[in-house]
């Protein structure tokens, strides 16, 4: 299958296979950088997120990929398409803001003119679900603020398929990236 390629990396020797080597991780790491900018300028961990199940259906299906924005001082309003991660599970869910209330401080026996974004409570429900996620939540009663990974404020549709598929069938990322990186190495230029 890649004999061709075999034979033509034993001909170009050390130097050009440690100079290809270098480029390949150039590109890896720049693709890195790319994604932390993004996580820094939209204020969030994940600025980018592939829809996993079909809860949100018809607004987003399984395979899109979702762009977020987590502005600091902005309240997250009902209707909103948030993004959110609950302490112990690695899967953040994608759902529809359903309700809100806030937490109002009182501060010497003063209460807080208005309301801080980071004290707003939050209740989701997916598009495609009959109930809301309460029972997602593992015992809390509400989403806080530090929950939410992101509002969405963009998408590609169906673009995501090939991260679950890799997820799915892990020979396939094996062999996708054993692929990708022996081309790297190959190429000449």
């Amino acid at each position: 299958m890649f004999s061709e390629e075999l034979k033509t990396l034993r001909k170009l020797g050390f130097r050009h296979l440690l100079l290809q080597t270098l480029n390949f991780a150039s590109v890896l790491a720049s693709g890195l950088m790319i994604y932390k900018g993004l996580g820094l300028i939209t204020n969030t961990e994940s600025p980018i997120v592939v829809v996993l199940s079909g809860s949100m259906e018809p607004a987003f299906h399984r395979g899109d990929i979702l762009f977020l924005v987590n502005p600091p001082n902005a309240r997250y309003e009902i209707g909103d398409i948030t993004v959110y991660k609950i302490p112990g599970q690695d899967i953040p869910i994608v759902h529809r803001i359903l309700e809100t209330h806030d937490v109002v401080k009182v501060v010497n026996g003063v209460r807080e003119a208005k309301p801080r974004p980071e004290n707003q409570l939050i209740l989701t429900k997916g598009d495609n679900n009959y109930l809301d996620d309460v029972e997602l939540y593992q015992g809390l009663d509400w989403l806080e603020r530090k929950h939410i990974v992101g509002k969405v404020r963009g998408f590609l549709p169906y673009v995501g398929y090939v991260t679950i598929a890799m997820n799915d069938f892990p020979q396939l990322k094996c062999a996708l990236l054993g692929g990708l990186g022996l081309l790297a190495l190959v190429q000449r230029e």
